[in-house]
C-alpha cells in the first residue's frame, strides 16, 4: 500500500537571484542545466580534495530553486556555498514554509498524479512534488505546506514514519546524508553517485571535480555502500564488518529493523561477514554496476 511520512531530519534551502544556476554549476557535482530546465537532480558539494561534505536534491520552483539537504547540517551548508558567492546576483537563506517528506510505494505516483520518470516535477498548490532522480522505485520527494502533508491521507495513501521509508531506502542501496557518507572522507562513487545519477562527468569543472573524474576514469573504487541483511541486534552506525577468518571487511552504516547499509569492501564480497557477533549478508541492487 503506498504511504507519506515527513522527514523531519531534512530540511530546505532556498537559492534565489538571476545567478543561481551559473552560482550552483560551478560548485556542485551535477549539472544545474537539467533544473533550470524544469527537473530535478541529486548532487554533493565536495571539499577541494574531493571528499564529501554534503548531499542534497536541487529542484526548481517558483522563481527560484529549493535545496534539499540534511536538517542539522543546513546552516554549514549555506556558509560554505555562500563563501563562493563574490559578485554573483545570489541569495541563498533557510526555508522552512515547506515541509519536507517522501510518498513510497506501489500506486503512490497514480495516487499523487505524477509520473514515475526519476527527476519529473510536479507544482502542487504552493509547494512542489518531484520523484526522486536516483533510481525509479525510490519514490516522491514533497516539499509540501503543512496542510498539503495533511490533506495527502485523502489521496489514498496512508500516513507513515520515517523508519519505513528507511526499509525502502535500504533494499534499494540509496544513501542518506551523513547517516551513510562519512563528511571530508567519503568518496562519491564509494556511494553510488555515479550509477544513481548523482554526478555528471560531462558538465565541466565545480569543486572536487578531479578527483572524483581521476577516480571514474581509473576505475579505482575499492569499496561500495551496499544493502546488508542480519538477524538479531542492530549493529551501531561505524562497526566493523569481519570475515570469518577475522580480517576487515568494511563497515555497517544506517540500520534498523534486520536491514541497513555498509561500505564494503569489494574483494570481500560472497564471503560470510560478521559485525561483532552478528552475521551480516551483502546484497548487490540491480543499479549497481560491480564489474
Amino acid at each position: 500500500m503506498p504511504f507519506y511520512t515527513l522527514l523531519p531530519h531534512r530540511a530546505l534551502i532556498a537559492v534565489r537571484g538571476e545567478d543561481r544556476v551559473g552560482f550552483l554549476q560551478g560548485l556542485v557535482s551535477n549539472d544545474m542545466a537539467k533544473v533550470e530546465a524544469g527537473g530535478a537532480v541529486w548532487a554533493a558539494f565536495l571539499t577541494p580534495q574531493g571528499k564529501f561534505l554534503h548531499e542534497f536534491f536541487a529542484v526548481p520552483h517558483h522563481d527560484h530553486i529549493l535545496l534539499e539537504c540534511e536538517r542539522a547540517r543546513r546552516d554549514d551548508l549555506v556558509t560554505r556555498l555562500s563563501r563562493y558567492k563574490l559578485r554573483a546576483k545570489v541569495t541563498l537563506a533557510a526555508d522552512d514554509t515547506l515541509t519536507v517528506g517522501v510518498a513510497c510505494g506501489e500506486g503512490a505516483s497514480a495516487a499523487l498524479a505524477t509520473s514515475e520518470t526519476p527527476g519529473h516535477v510536479m507544482g502542487h498548490g504552493d509547494g512542489v512534488i518531484y520523484t526522486d532522480p536516483r533510481v525509479v522505485g525510490a519514490g516522491m520527494r514533497l516539499a509540501l505546506l503543512a496542510e498539503q502533508i495533511a490533506g495527502l491521507s485523502k489521496l489514498g495513501l496512508s500516513e507513515s514514519t520515517p523508519e519505513a521509508y528507511d526499509s525502502t531506502r535500504f533494499a534499494l542501496g540509496l544513501p542518506d546524508g551523513s547517516r551513510d557518507m562519512e563528511v571530508d572522507k567519503a568518496l562519491l562513487l564509494e556511494n553510488g553517485f555515479e550509477e544513481l545519477a548523482g554526478v555528471d562527468f560531462n558538465k565541466g569543472c565545480y569543486i572536487g571535480q578531479e578527483l572524483t573524474a581521476r577516480t571514474h576514469y581509473r576505475a579505482l573504487i575499492k569499496k561500495r555502500l551496499m544493502p546488508v541483511s542480519f538477524a538479531g541486534d542492530t549493529p551501531a552506525s561505524g562497526s566493523p564488518l569481519t570475515t570469518a577468518e577475522g580480517t576487515e571487511a568494511g563497515e555497517m552504516k544506517s540500520a534498523a529493523d534486520g536491514k541497513g547499509l555498509a561500505l564494503v569492501r569489494l574483494d570481500k564480497i560472497g564471503g560470510e561477514l560478521h559485525a561483532g557477533t552478528v552475521r551480516v549478508t551483502v546484497h548487490q541492487p540491480a543499479w549497481m554496476k560491480l564489474a
